[in-house]
């Protein structure tokens, strides 16, 4: 009899854990239910550079770190797309290759625009050598004066700015871009993140500096045997020994070509939040008083959502956290995880005031297997003004839980019918020997040795951590879970990609995407959806104070477009969110019916806050935002 009782509680273990493994198998589209909706979609996939002479695929380090020179090396592939040229698409691209550490300004591929010489950005008559290496690169025009100026930030010292003196329709060369230090003297930084906005409301941008290693540590200096500033994270889930992170106010001086004045306001940031590893940095303003908060995505630790309650030339920001309830894992709570947070990006569902919140971390199976973030609204924006988070962790109900080693993120709209598609970067070193085994063991070590060098395993060329991973193509299905479109549309390549950039690179009102790739060729990714509809794409433009023509990309401007039976599509101009790719200055927004209907807010120079109506007809459209609350469509 107890036998009996036996083989039946065996029995019922066994169909119970039957049963909760088919509850925990995640639903997915079938094969031709994605082949069909993956008819909405194509790319023709370009070249953008290739194999640089003496090309390598790992940095040098300082003595100390040699063993895991390709931990260290993991970083620095960034793309950019813009209109340099004032040709009214993003023919343009800004691209850093770390393979030899060069920033290049070169015609887009697929551009359609005449074609010029790369240009090579060098800070000449700078501090720069070879313990320095280039990160990314961000379009400003941080003076004012109609051109677009290009700030370079680096691992091994402080960002430059390279004023643009060649104006703003010029054929780009090198002489036409000057060096200026944007930090006086010139810091030892490491910087892997760069964000622009105006922080404080004044009218001008500002300068977000997310620093990673400890500021004054030579990474890059293989003479650098006796730095004892060079550690690496206290924690793998609650650092905060990295550099300072930076907010750097601008003030224009009213002269061409001039760098404006920048003051450190750093000192606003809270503490946990200014030594954090920082890797991304989302603005939008989601409280509705004018002026953008600030996400920051963090490896090791804790991410940061700073309320921003600033004025002009005051920095206040404001740390919040969400609550926790009885069912919420602690790393599904906004400001409260110990993931790795490695990019960020924001979208807008149909109708909705605030955005989804969407963040990149490792998800890596048989790995570090955290979970991405996908912050869905609760509640108004106001709410942050009280202290309170208006947001709940959904991912694994969206399906985007989970794809791999991550890094950038971005949304946007590929087939014109008003809602977002998602991009993912994934990959971090591509080799032939899995070093997973012994990164899991420094992983569930003593974070007591976490961060002296030595304690680190061996992680250099030839190292695979997650190298053979495709960035997935997320695409909402009929039934409200996203699915993973790469494969059918010809896009699972095992790129180790770090960044993306979307644009309009030839004009025909649809997004492509710069996709860039570390220690390995980047690609364009030209869009040929076949059966997309109109677009409207609008270059938000406010005057400069430099000149009386002068109109320069009104960064932070919202829009909300559609209504009244056509889907609402809502963005804020923020091109630059995210890890390291930068996108172009455009509001790209599908037109289902014309004429559509735009309300679009702005600040001017002198930071007026400003509100209008107009309606757009589907094309490319330069939106002119006055001073006095006017608008105009060109």
């Amino acid at each position: 009899m107890r036998l009996m009782y036996r083989l039946a509680a065996l029995a019922l273990a066994l169909a119970l854990m039957g049963v909760l493994g088919t509850l925990t198998v995640r639903p997915s589209l079938s094969d031709p239910a994605r082949a069909e909706l993956a008819k909405s979609f194509g790319f023709e996939v370009l070249q953008l550079n290739s194999e640089p002479e003496g090309a390598r695929a790992e940095r040098r380090t300082a003595p100390g770190l040699e063993h895991y020179a390709g931990w260290i090396s993991a970083v620095g592939a960034g793309g950019t797309l813009l209109d340099l040229r004032g040709l009214g698409r993003s023919a343009d691209v800004c691209l850093v290759d770390p393979r030899d550490d060069s920033v290049t300004l070169r015609n887009a591929p697929g551009s359609g625009a005449r074609d010029y010489p790369v240009v090579t950005l060098v800070p000449e008559g700078l501090p720069y050598d070879h313990t320095m290496a280039p990160m990314g690169c961000v379009p400003a025009d941080i003076d004012e004066d109609g051109d677009l100026d290009i700030i370079v930030y680096y691992w091994g010292r402080s960002p430059v700015l390279f004023m643009n003196t060649a104006g703003p329709e010029a054929i780009p060369e090198s002489e036409g871009f000057t060096a200026h230090e944007m930090v006086e003297p010139m810091q030892v930084w490491n910087t892997t993140a760069l964000n622009v906005a105006d922080l404080d409301g004044s009218g001008s941008l500002d300068v977000f500096v997310g620093n990673y290693f400890p500021d004054g540590a030579r990474v890059l200096d293989p003479e650098a045997g006796t730095d004892t500033r060079m550690e690496m994270q206290q924690s793998m889930g609650l650092a905060t020994n990295g550099g300072h992170n930076r907010v750097l106010l601008s003030t224009p001086v009213g002269d061409r070509d001039t760098p404006p004045m920048f003051t450190d306001a750093g000192t606003a940031l809270p503490a946990r939040v200014a030594t954090a590893w920082t890797l991304a940095i989302g603005f939008q303003d989601l409280s509705g008083n004018g002026v953008p908060d600030i996400y920051l995505a963090n490896d090791f630790g804790n991410d940061n959502m700073l309320v921003n309650r600033s004025t002009p030339g005051e920095l206040s920001l404001e740390l919040v956290k969400g609550d926790r309830d009885m069912v919420t894992p602690k790393s599904q709570v906004m400001g409260n995880g110990s993931f790795k947070g490695m990019g960020v990006a924001f979208t807008y569902d149909d109708g909705a005031d605030l955005p989804k919140i969407l963040v990149s971390n490792i998800t890596t199976p048989y790995a570090l297997h955290e979970s991405n973030l996908a912050f869905v609204p609760t509640g108004e924006g106001s709410a942050f003004l009280d202290g309170t988070v208006p947001y709940t962790e959904n991912s694994e109900a969206l399906g985007i839980a989970r794809s791999g080693w991550a890094w950038d993120i971005k949304a946007g709209d590929f087939d014109n019918d008003g809602t977002d598609e998602i991009l993912q970067a994934t990959g971090f070193l591509q080799g032939e020997r899995n070093r997973w085994p012994e990164l899991q063991e420094i992983a569930m070590g003593n974070d007591q040795m976490l961060k002296y060098p030595q304690a680190w395993p061996d992680f250099s060329e030839g190292s695979d951590l997650s190298g053979h991973e495709t960035n997935p193509f997320w695409v909402l299905a009929d039934d409200g879970r996203y699915t993973d479109l790469a494969a059918p549309l010809g896009l699972a390549e095992y790129d180790v990609t770090r960044s993306f950039a979307f644009g309009d690179v030839n004009g025909d009102g649809l997004l492509d995407v710069v996709v860039a790739n570390q220690w390995q060729d980047s690609r364009l990714l030209l869009n040929r959806a076949p059966d997309a509809g109109p677009a409207a794409v609008l270059r938000l433009m406010r005057p400069g104070v430099v000149g009386d023509d002068a109109l320069v990309p009104a960064i932070g401007a919202s829009v909300r477009a559609g209504g009244s039976g056509q889907p609402e599509q809502r963005h804020q101009l923020y091109p630059a969110n995210g890890h390291v790719g930068v996108s172009d200055a455009i509001v790209h927004l599908a037109v289902p019916q014309a004429p559509l209907p735009v309300t679009v807010s702005w600040r001017d120079a002198d930071g007026g806050r400003h509100t209008a109506e107009l309606t757009v007809e589907p094309g490319t459209h330069m939106v002119i935002l006055d001073d006095d609350g006017t608008v105009s469509v060109r």
